[in-house]
């Protein structure tokens, strides 16, 4: 079974499961896909908008979703058998194959973090940062964290370890502390830049723009659907059945406002907020033909094994070959 690589990019793959519990199902002979997820992420919205819209039925299949505390438990049930498919990114999915598994990704969303500061804060560009207290989620070794240093070493010279004050939180608290000015900027998730994007705060510089800068010639996703070559090349009409799946959720969400209505209890957000959440994750959508992602994706990995070393991405210098899903290609 094939699809036309316009219907994937339609969709990109998953961002959905609703923490409300889902109650449609497929027919019992329908071949499940058992999607690991973070109980409160972002992928809930899409795998809600499946199983409300009985996507996986129409193609199929029968999703079934398993919830997650965090991502590192995500990350070990994956490995060992426990899951269909799971959400992360293209670094770690090469780290991985470098080192003999056999995980392979589809493309799910381009939306990636920025640094946010209020409306009215005096800083308008990297020099700016220099002497400012700064909240960076995910760690000194965060994919947007690194992008953002390099752009500033590159074309400022400037070191913004050294020369700003980094402060290092879960993404909630350090949203509150950049509404409360305890921090002069955030450098959040892309859906935390949102609800502060709604709430009086603008766009300083997006990992994005980072990215484009240091190479890439547009949009490459941050996340992808990742699962086994082995699952995928055992069960190829499943695995290209759930792509599709996918795609019908994103093309709803990307034209229905009434569906982000519906969907507005599972965001936790209304109003401004809603909409502007609603307009980013449309932003996200992967449109571009995957040739064209994997080829930034690698010039990407060098900068940042670059920039992050072994601790990042570990022995390999380059991209494992077969981190996007090949069959894409076609």
């Amino acid at each position: 079974m094939k699809i036309s690589r316009r219907a994937l990019c339609a969709a990109a793959l998953l961002t959905a499961a609703s923490p409300l519990g889902f109650h449609a199902s497929a027919a019992s002979s329908a071949p499940k896909i058992r999607v690991g997820v973070l109980k409160f992420g972002t992928v809930n919205w899409e795998l809600d908008t499946i199983k409300h819209n009985r996507f996986d039925a129409a193609n199929g299949i029968d999703v079934e979703v398993v919830y997650f505390a965090g991502e590192d438990a995500t990350n070990v049930a994956m490995l060992a058998g426990d899951l269909d498919v799971i959400v992360s990114d293209w670094l770690w999915v090469s780290r991985q194959r470098s080192e003999g598994e056999d995980l392979t990704l589809a493309p799910y969303s381009t939306a990636v973090g920025a640094i946010m500061v209020k409306q009215d804060a005096p800083i308008r560009a990297i020099p700016d940062l220099v002497g400012k207290k700064i909240g960076v989620t995910g760690g000194s070794l965060d994919k947007s964290w690194l992008l953002i240093q390099g752009l500033a070493r590159r074309d400022h010279k400037i070191d913004l370890t050294r020369e700003s004050e980094i402060v290092f939180g879960a993404p909630p608290l350090l949203s509150e502390k950049a509404v409360s000015g305890e921090l002069d900027a955030v450098l959040n998730f892309w859906h935390f830049c949102a609800r502060l994007e709604a709430n009086g705060f603008r766009r300083l510089i997006g990992a994005d723009d980072a990215a484009r800068a240091l190479g890439a010639s547009g949009p490459v996703s941050a996340l992808g659907y990742v699962f086994h070559d082995k699952w995928a090349n055992e069960n190829p009409d499943v695995a290209m059945s759930f792509v599709k799946a996918s795609a019908q959720a994103k093309k709803l969400l990307a034209e229905s406002d009434a569906e982000w209505q519906r969907l507005a209890p599972v965001v936790r957000a209304e109003g401004r907020e809603l909409e502007v959440l609603r307009d980013r994750y449309r932003e996200g959508i992967p449109r571009r033909p995957l040739a064209e992602e994997e080829s930034d994706a690698a010039k990407l990995y060098e900068v940042l094994a670059e920039l992050g070393g072994e601790k990042l991405v570990g022995a390999a210098r380059q991209m494992a070959p077969g981190t996007f899903w090949a069959a894409l290609k076609t």
